[in-house]
């Protein structure tokens, strides 16, 4: 006679084609491991309607912040591998391999679905702060013991690793002081509690541009679309402090190909109607649209890439 646990996974095998063939033919749970408020909250309700129209079901929002975003993500990969329950990560998933020990695998758990985009990281101040520019504000830090106070939206976050490689650079000593996300730390930067941090400007675009926060530079390479007077590090005078955020979207690991396939054409077609992306344009956001197979190469390099960066600015893990 024939053992349970194999009979019941021949039976899920076949089952998978039909499950496939019907995806999605109900709502979709989406994870986005991060308090509301934040970047990666804003970014998932602005595209949100396109993804429902382009995926013919409501993908359903379900904030579980915490831990670095590794709670919202155990959940995902110890979630049914059918499609229905999907997970908004940032750069801080290939971070968090080096920061701390992990109740997943964050690449052998998932199944990459696709990147959606990526958008620089830019500092800002309270305008109570008195420094206009990046330079004025290391001066002001030399004077400050133990330097000034920035926050992020967690430790291992990207605007984390900003505020560490700005120390390298300027030779100057910053606190971190991390938060559940980049919505709890943006809200204690406009009431004055922190003096200043890295955020992306789907969290503070709009801050800036009503005089609540001043912007002093973009972490990037080029200037952004969103502040275009603002100068990025290099024009201010500390090249080196070059990253950003990107954005993609995971499924559990051993989720059938196709429903896979299925998920990443609605994902990249919304990406692409005029109107969704006009949106992200104005807001400083590039979109990135890619293949499985691509999201997956570039998740394995980026996880190699941040360690070394955690290695070389010395953050101790967590």
């Amino acid at each position: 006679m024939m053992n349970r646990p194999l009979l019941l996974s021949l039976i899920l095998l076949a089952t998978f084609p039909a499950q496939a063939a019907e995806f999605p033919n109900r709502p979709i749970r989406w994870i986005v491991p991060f308090a509301p408020g934040g970047s990666a909250d804003a970014l998932a309700r602005l595209v949100q309607p396109a993804f429902n129209e382009t995926f013919g079901q409501q993908l359903l929002i379900d904030n579980r912040p915490g831990a670095s975003s590794t709670i919202g993500a155990d959940i995902v990969a110890k979630a049914p591998p059918d499609g229905y329950t999907l997970l908004l990560i940032t750069t801080t998933h290939t971070v968090n391999p080096s920061m701390m020990k992990l109740p997943f695998d964050p690449m052998k758990d998932f199944a990459p679905v696709s990147q959606l985009m990526s958008q620089p990281n830019i500092l800002v101040v309270h305008p109570s702060v008195p420094a206009r520019s990046v330079k004025e504000l290391v001066v002001l830090a030399k004077t400050q013991a133990g330097g000034l106070s920035y926050a992020s939206g967690g430790n291992g976050s990207s605007p984390h690793l900003s505020g560490e490689l700005f120390k390298i650079v300027a030779g100057v000593d910053f606190t971190h002081i991390p938060y559940q996300s980049s919505g709890p730390a943006v809200n204690d930067l406009l009431g004055g509690h922190v003096p200043m941090m890295f955020a992306g400007p789907l969290a503070i675009e709009g801050f800036v541009k009503s005089g609540r926060l001043r912007a002093l530079a973009v972490a990037d390479v080029h200037r952004t679309s969103a502040l275009p007077k603002i100068p990025t590090m290099k024009e201010a005078g500390y090249g080196g402090v070059e990253t950003g955020t990107w954005f993609g979207v995971l499924a559990p690991g051993a989720t059938p190909r196709p429903i896979v396939n299925t998920a990443n054409a609605a994902m990249v077609k919304a990406l692409r109607t005029p109107a969704l992306k006009a949106k992200l344009d104005t807001q400083g956001v590039d979109i990135v649209a890619s293949s499985p197979q691509d999201f997956s190469a570039f998740m394995a390099a980026e996880i190699t890439k941040w360690a070394r960066v955690v290695k070389q600015a010395g953050v101790k893990p967590g």
